[in-house]
C-alpha cells in the first residue's frame, strides 16, 4: 500500500528537477548571449517559478503524510 502523499512527493521531485533545468538554460543562455525564443531571462524565470511551486508541493505532500492514517504496531 502506498503512503498518502506519496504521489505529490513524486510530482514535487519531478518538477524541481525540471525547474532546475530550465534555470540552468536560462542561465547558460544568458552567459553565452544566445537569443532564444523565450530569451534567457524567460528561462531562467520559468525554472523559478516550476521550483518553487514543487518545493510548495514538496511541503504539503510531506504534511499528508504526517497527517495521514496512522498504523500502529
Amino acid at each position: 500500500m502506498k503512503e498518502v502523499g506519496y504521489k505529490r512527493t513524486m510530482i514535487a521531485r519531478i518538477g524541481a528537477a525540471l525547474g532546475f533545468v530550465c534555470g540552468t538554460i536560462g542561465l547558460l543562455a544568458g552567459l553565452t548571449d544566445h537569443a532564444w525564443k523565450l530569451w534567457p531571462l524567460g528561462w531562467f524565470t520559468g525554472g523559478t517559478l516550476l521550483t518553487l511551486i514543487a518545493i510548495y508541493m514538496l511541503l504539503d505532500g510531506m504534511i499528508a503524510f504526517q497527517k495521514g492514517p496512522q498504523q500502529s504496531r
